[in-house]
């Protein structure tokens, strides 16, 4: 009984051992391409029926190979924080992070940061993940149209500068 026992241990032992060995496989050290169609510094420059809005923000992105930086610029007519930072109704953001595309999406995922692009810990507006996914509904080599999948509305995105992915080691 004890020697079956033992060969039942010393084959599940390899077996195991056989699952990692063949089931790890070690990551490259260079950061992704991303997709080339979003390569680039991206604007958006105007949104559409702004003065009938309660709330808005104006985008600004970057988009360097698998990674992103973008520059949120809310306008509020209802202030949702403390006094000290509403800033009359107007605050900038940032965040960065990397993202993916699949099928007709982009999912972006990072951290709010200073305007340096820093971790930000403290201080006012939103601080931890940015979390963020938008329906691609067009996409040339000059204009980027997004959909929020979260509110529906449409971030049209005009190119300002196109960039060439040179990755980097991580």
């Amino acid at each position: 009984m004890t020697k079956y026992l033992y060969t039942w241990r010393l084959l599940f032992s390899v077996l195991l051992y056989l699952c990692l060995l063949f089931s790890c496989r070690r990551m490259p050290n260079v950061q992704g391409e991303g997709s080339p169609i979003l390569q680039g510094i991206w604007n958006q420059d105007s949104i559409l029926n702004a003065d009938q809005l309660l709330n808005y923000t104006q985008y600004k992105f970057k988009f360097t190979c698998d990674s992103f930086y973008v520059d949120l610029v809310t306008n509020s007519k209802v202030n949702y924080y403390a006094d000290s930072c509403f800033n009359n109704g107007v605050w900038k953001e940032y965040a960065k992070g990397v993202y993916q595309v699949r099928a007709d999406s982009v999912f972006l995922t990072g951290t709010f940061t200073k305007s340096n692009y820093k971790q930000k810990i403290s201080g006012c507006y939103q601080i931890g993940q940015y979390i963020k996914t938008f329906k691609i509904k067009l996409a040339d080599t000059s204009r980027l149209l997004l959909e929020g999948t979260d509110n529906q509305r449409e971030v049209d995105l005009k190119l300002v500068e196109k960039i060439i992915c040179t990755p980097q080691s991580l």
